[in-house]
């Protein structure tokens, strides 16, 4: 089931939000600079 999590560039710091499905591997880039070192933020609790 997709959700909306959000991702973080590590190469210009830029945050978006994009869907996201858990056990389903996806390549991301950056929307900003087309980086592909992008990481899910963890949600806080």
């Amino acid at each position: 089931m997709a959700e909306k999590a959000k991702f973080k560039c590590l190469r210009c710091g830029h945050e978006f939000e994009d869907v996201y499905t858990p056990g389903v591997p996806q390549e991301r880039s950056c929307p900003k600079c087309g980086s592909n070192s992008v990481r899910r933020l963890q949600e806080k609790k």
